[in-house]
């Protein structure tokens, strides 16, 4: 009896840590399911009741989201609010993956952790009984450890991966905003040419200061919020440079072209370094992998004939 609960517990926490993962994956950022339902059935001109309309709406709209919103309650309830803060920091950093928030991050590291725990209780306890309990209760803790700090990898390496495409893609989008700029055209307007030009971290990034500043943000204000957003050192240089110009009356222009001439350099310093240690990192696969197939393949054909020649006997006695 004990085992089935424990079994059973398994399962429900297993289930509910592929449940908030799929959560978290998915675009939050959508219209309202509700509202797309209501409009569906007024196009159709269909005279339907709310709960008809509610029941035809997917089974991850009705329950799935609703409760992982009330399990991400409960896990911010144990959470630390600056912890809170460092997280919802680093979602604005990685682009807010998929609509992903705190609630929904804090309580898939809860959840899958006990998942975690669970299944390796009801495996030790299934299993044959060689090790004691204290060993068990250690390898269970460490694992629970790694299910724990699981999210925050992926979303460490989210922010990673998105500072390094806009690292890349800064030089050229610098060199567009110079064009522009010299061109005639304003800043707010170089910006939105970066902006429909290119469709990355980047442009997004951009595309979101000029609809703040639209919105009656001040530039510098856009430009600070964006650089922390993204989290680079390049572009804080890039809107501290460009907000010094804009206080001190400098040209813009001139002030475009040497941020850009600076981040190439930068950019072409970064692909020598990569290059620099791509032979370093090469070594690790050629001695585990490539040197001993090579060794196979080179010296069975002199052991088989050593095996069957005069020297065997020698060699290998007998």
């Amino acid at each position: 009896m004990g085992i089935t609960i424990i079994v059973i517990i398994a399962l429900v926490i297993l289930i509910a840590a592929v449940v908030l993962v799929f959560v978290g994956v998915r675009d939050s950022q959508r219209d309202d399911p509700l509202q797309t339902r209501l409009a569906e059935f007024a196009a159709r001109g269909e005279a339907a009741s709310l709960e008809e309309i509610e029941l035809s709406q997917p089974i991850s709209d009705r329950i799935i989201m609703p409760l992982a919103r009330k399990l991400g309650e409960i896990a911010l309830r144990f959470t630390p609010q600056n912890a809170l803060q460092t997280t919802a920091q680093k979602i604005e950093m990685a682009g807010n993956p998929r609509g992903l928030d705190p609630t929904i991050f804090w309580a898939s590291r809860f959840i899958i952790a006990l998942g975690v725990g669970a299944l390796l209780t009801f495996l030790f306890t299934m299993g044959p009984a060689g090790w004691n309990w204290l060993r068990k209760t250690v390898v269970i803790i460490f694992f629970v450890l790694i299910g724990f700090y699981i999210p925050e990898l992926l979303l460490t390496s989210k922010i990673q991966r998105r500072q390094k495409e806009v690292r890349k893609a800064m030089p050229d989008a610098l060199d567009l905003l110079t064009i522009c700029v010299e061109a005639g055209l304003g800043f707010d307007g170089a910006m939105q040419k970066v902006s429909e030009k290119w469709d990355n971290e980047l442009s997004l990034a951009f595309g979101r200061a000029l609809r703040e500043i639209q919105l009656g943000k001040l530039r510098r204000e856009a430009l600070k919020d964006m650089s922390d957003r993204l989290g680079v050192p390049e572009m804080t240089s890039f809107v501290a440079a460009v907000i010094q110009s804009e206080q001190l009356g400098v040209s813009l222009a001139k002030v475009l072209r040497i941020q850009s001439d600076q981040m190439r350099v930068k950019r072409r310093q970064l692909a020598e370094e990569l290059a620099h240690k791509a032979p370093i990192k090469m070594l690790i696969p050629m001695a585990i992998l490539i040197f001993p197939s090579i060794c196979i393949v080179l010296m069975t054909p002199a052991f088989l004939m050593l095996m069957h020649s005069a020297l065997k006997n020698i060699l290998f006695g007998g």
